[in-house]
């Protein structure tokens, strides 16, 4: 609504700008980096509007980089591909690895902190929640480590806000980023929150705006869109009835699913976000399971090669030790229902009793 609203009042001014059309806009921008600040747990000079959470964890590694340009980057394979490429392309990486839930492990993180013998890291990067299993990290434990160390942190928290309670400056890391659409909002916006003290480098040049950290003129009804998204779940008791919500339908995914023969889940069914679960089944392609669910009117995701843009099967995956061929990955939203999670168990015991007739 505050989209549409913004669309019809017409008004498009530059919000760099002294004259009347420029503060209005202005205006609605802090207005909603308030809002996202609040829900963050930070204060609005934390937060840098992006055009998502692809470039925000690419301007946290930039950032980062440019400090110290040469120095290795640590993070797990079941980061996002986002963080994986840009710590990988700009410079050496460090695997950190993963048990069989996709949580990272916290000794094998001291332990290349300490192999480096006091030559500076750039970066750590570490998710806040999976975004194919859900399985939520030990964030602050990560950055206690760190800092210990003296290493900046980079926390991806696009799969986590507006999903679990988040406060960015009880955290204490240095970057975290995160999407306006993961969390209800429009795609294309996104923001990078960075601690208090820390100058960094813009990622994007062109322009001062975002205090200097970002060029280019701002997504002005994104970030729109964005504020009231986050203004809604920053409402006393939403964010508490909507990760209830959440959970009661993704346990009940989980129920349907795993009552059929030789599924099981994937990921750590307790400890993760509300809103996503990951099936492994066995005996099918999991690509032939997603065609029958669709035809259901069921969308869902597998981590197998032809199921996205990727040509290469779900690095999560694989650094899990399982099959991406035979996962399905389920998720719910604010507009998910009952009704939903009774159209999927009634389709998916079916699809996989025919294709696994059928040997596919």
């Amino acid at each position: 609504m505050q989209m549409t609203s913004w669309i019809e009042r017409q008004i498009f001014g530059d919000p760099g700008r002294v004259h009347f059309e420029g503060r209005v806009v202005r205006e609605a921008i802090e207005r909603a980096r308030d809002a996202v600040a609040s829900l963050c747990g930070t204060t609005s000079n934390r937060v840098v509007f992006t055009s998502g959470a692809t470039e925000a964890a690419n301007a946290a590694v930039f950032a980062a980089r440019s400090v110290r340009p040469d120095a290795p980057v640590i993070g797990a394979d079941v980061e996002h591909s986002c963080v994986r490429d840009a710590s990988g392309r700009s410079g050496p990486v460090k695997v950190l690895r993963v048990g069989r839930t996709g949580r990272v492990d916290l000794d094998h993180l001291a332990d290349l902190l300490r192999a480096e013998h006091g030559r500076p890291v750039a970066l750590v990067n570490c998710q806040w929640a999976n975004h194919e299993v859900g399985t939520l990290q030990p964030v602050a434990e990560v950055i206690a480590t760190c800092q210990s160390a003296g290493v900046p942190v980079h926390i991806d928290a696009a799969a986590a806000v507006g999903h679990v309670p988040v406060s960015f400056d009880e955290l204490g890391a240095d970057f975290v980023s995160l999407s306006a659409h993961k969390l209800g909002g429009p795609p294309g916006t996104g923001a990078l929150l960075v601690r208090r003290g820390l100058r960094i480098e813009p990622f994007i040049l062109g322009g001062a705006q975002e205090r200097a950290r970002r060029g280019g003129f701002e997504n002005v009804i994104g970030i729109v869109g964005f504020g009231a998204a986050a203004a809604a779940l920053s409402d006393p008791g939403r964010l508490e009835r909507e990760r209830s919500d959440a959970r009661f339908l993704t346990d009940g995914l989980l129920g349907a699913g795993t009552s059929v023969s030789d599924v099981t889940p994937l990921g750590d069914t307790a400890d993760r976000v509300p809103h996503i679960i990951n099936l492994a089944v066995g005996g099918v392609l999991a690509e032939a399971v997603l065609l029958g669910l669709d035809r259901s009117g069921i969308a869902a995701h597998s981590g197998s090669a032809c199921s996205s843009e990727s040509i290469e099967p779900s690095p999560v995956l694989a650094a899990m030790g399982v099959d991406p061929d035979r996962s399905l990955r389920l998720s719910v939203g604010w507009s998910s229902t009952r009704a939903d999670v009774e159209a999927f168990s009634a389709a998916f015991s079916k699809v996989v009793e025919a294709l696994r007739n059928l040997g596919a």
